[in-house]
């Protein structure tokens, strides 16, 4: 019998694929646990329709975090902070103030948990890089003056 697996099934196949078991496997088994459905027409057609929007979806995602990561390739923020002696913070600056930046001066809202921070903690200049989606990234550049 011929299933589409609607899980990871360890030893016979990931998600989405088309594949052959025995049928009381399948019957027993694979389909009343929710592991697969049979692949006759219907099915397939329906599965084949979910694996297309699927795709658009992605597609369209990829599009949207390209025209975002242009649009802040670039860019400039300033954050005005409390500091102590020879420039130091009293904190740090996160990802959360970054995004808040942003969102105030160009609004753009980017998550917080994009932003890759690495401790900021002095006055001066820093380049952070925003991961927008898994091989699409751009860097900005935040200036921390004193308050």
């Amino acid at each position: 019998m011929k299933v589409i697996l609607l899980k990871n099934v360890k030893s016979l196949g990931k998600k989405g694929e088309v594949v052959k078991t025995s049928d009381g496997y399948a019957r027993n088994y694979l389909i009343p646990r929710g592991f697969a459905e049979e692949a006759n027409d219907v099915n397939l057609h329906i599965w084949n329709n979910r694996k297309e929007a699927e795709r658009k979806q992605k597609i369209s995602e990829i599009e949207k975090a390209q025209k975002l990561a242009e649009n802040l390739r670039g860019k400039e923020i300033k954050l005005d902070v409390k500091s102590g002696e020879n420039g130091r913070l009293f904190g740090s600056i996160t990802g959360k103030d970054i995004s808040d930046e942003l969102k105030r001066k160009f609004n753009v809202n980017v998550d917080k948990k994009k932003i890759l921070v690495n401790n900021i903690r002095q006055l001066g200049i820093y380049y952070v890089e925003i991961k927008l989606y898994p091989e699409i990234s751009t860097k900005i550049k935040v200036v921390i003056d004193e308050k």
